[in-house]
């Protein structure tokens, strides 16, 4: 039995029901089934007007998800990738600044959860994190296997 051809409206609802969609993913994924006479743009913004598509909400949302395998600079990297900009983003960044040195510590402490003995193996755990996007500091921290919060 074929699925029903559903509108554009209640693809974007359904989209939005399995999670939040940033404005400009959500305008990306409807464009792909825009037919001809069919106003995303509009769509997007009576959406944002119900406050069904919320910016907040996304970005709070990714946020939470990648709070805890990735430093600041990957989060923020992938919120301008998904359209979040200007003083929005400086809030965000705000918020994520003050746990990351504990959060760099939670991901290294999972993945090895000793200090490195050799410069070898010191170098392939701070790559490890740099990669994950942590701070330099963050990464030190981390990596000389203290307590962030004994600053």
């Amino acid at each position: 039995m074929a699925a029903p051809h559903l509108s554009l409206k209640g693809r974007a609802l359904r989209y939005l029901s399995m999670r939040e969609h940033s404005r400009l993913e959500l305008g990306r994924k409807l464009a792909r089934h825009a037919e001809e006479g069919d106003d995303v743009e509009a769509l997007l913004d009576f959406l944002e007007k119900n406050n069904w598509l919320s910016q907040e909400r996304f970005s709070e949302s990714l946020i939470h998800r990648r709070s805890a395998r990735f430093g600041n600079s990957r989060i923020m990297a992938e919120l301008q990738s998904h359209g979040v900009r200007g003083e929005a983003l400086q809030e965000l960044k705000a918020g994520l600044v003050d746990s990351e040195m504990a959060r760099a510590r939670e991901v290294w402490e999972r993945k090895y959860g000793t200090v490195a003995s050799d410069p070898a193996e010191r170098n392939k755990q701070m790559r490890f994190l740099m990669q994950r996007g942590f701070s330099q500091r963050a990464v030190k921290a981390a990596m000389q296997g203290r307590d962030p919060d004994d600053d």
